[in-house]
């Protein structure tokens, strides 16, 4: 399925701050030792610091990933607000060829592929019900935008060529410069959300598809997207809970003074349904 129709034309230029990223994402599990182990082994993430209570994942220079343990939360519905996936971007799609490979030896719980135009990704349940995508982005000069808005699709996935990108290096986990590329929440209604994404944190609408906004700063094609596919309706988050903890958003410090309102260093907010963001001097 293509969506939001473009022609040819090249990528806007970025404007304003360009000290924006997606910092790491926390999640709350039941099983701290099960979940963590997932990550390390089906994805490749290096476990950095683990205690009985968190672990942090990520490269081996970066924390991508934030385990908080509770086992007395309630396990989230898949209809509610939240998490629908978190995604985490390789490299070079040579990295994500390397994955596959290592993914058609493990057998890790995979339930998606797809050829978005702008990404190759990969999608996966972990064992709490959390979403994954791991993906590579596609040349930035590849991407078709027309007035602000870039092409993007749901495409069958040619695994056969990816594996063939990988060469003969072995998949050893993740690579430095491994990172959140974007998150993908699951909310109530578009409209409240792209008030708060689009209007109050200042992100750009990128797409549209049915169902979905996808917002992006400095020309990205998104960082954050929301949708009601599973969870139209939804009201606010009831906590403690399974799932998305806290999203953290890294930007260049006058954007954060401007956003707060003063000069600082940490902003906490809340969407309409109560997901946590929380943005961080760069």
């Amino acid at each position: 399925m293509t969506v939001s129709a473009v022609s040819d034309s090249a990528k806007p230029a970025p404007s304003g701050d360009t000290s924006f990223a997606m910092g790491r994402v926390a999640l709350t599990v039941n099983d701290l030792e099960q979940v963590a182990g997932f990550y390390r082994q089906a994805l490749g993430l290096h476990l950095l610091r683990q205690d009985g209570e968190t672990a942090e994942l990520g490269t081996q220079g970066a924390v991508l990933l934030e385990l908080r343990a509770d086992r007395a939360a309630r396990r989230r519905s898949p209809r509610e607000a939240g998490l629908f996936h978190t995604a985490f971007l390789l490299p070079t799609r040579a990295d994500l060829g390397r994955w596959t490979k290592h993914a058609m030896e493990t057998r890790p719980p995979v339930v998606g592929a797809s050829d978005h135009l702008v990404s190759e990704a990969i999608y996966l349940t972990d064992p709490e019900g959390n979403g994954v995508e791991i993906y590579a982005d596609r040349p930035a000069s590849d991407w078709r935008w027309s007035e602000g808005t870039v092409q993007m699709a749901t495409e069958a996935l040619d695994l056969q060529s990816l594996v063939a990108a990988a060469g003969a290096a072995p998949w050893q986990g993740f690579p430095e410069g491994a990172s959140v590329g974007h998150v993908h929440l699951q909310v109530g209604a578009l409209g409240p959300a792209e008030a708060f994404y689009a209007d109050r944190l200042g992100l750009d609408i990128t797409c549209r598809y049915p169902g979905g906004t996808f917002y992006a700063a400095n020309g990205y094609h998104h960082h954050i997207a929301t949708n009601i596919w599973n969870s139209r309706g939804a009201g606010e988050r009831a906590y403690p809970s399974t799932g998305l903890a806290e999203v953290e958003i890294r930007l260049g410090a006058a954007r954060l003074a401007g956003l707060a309102g003063a000069a600082t260093a940490r902003l906490e907010l809340a969407d309409p349904w109560g997901t946590r963001i929380a943005l961080v001097a760069a």
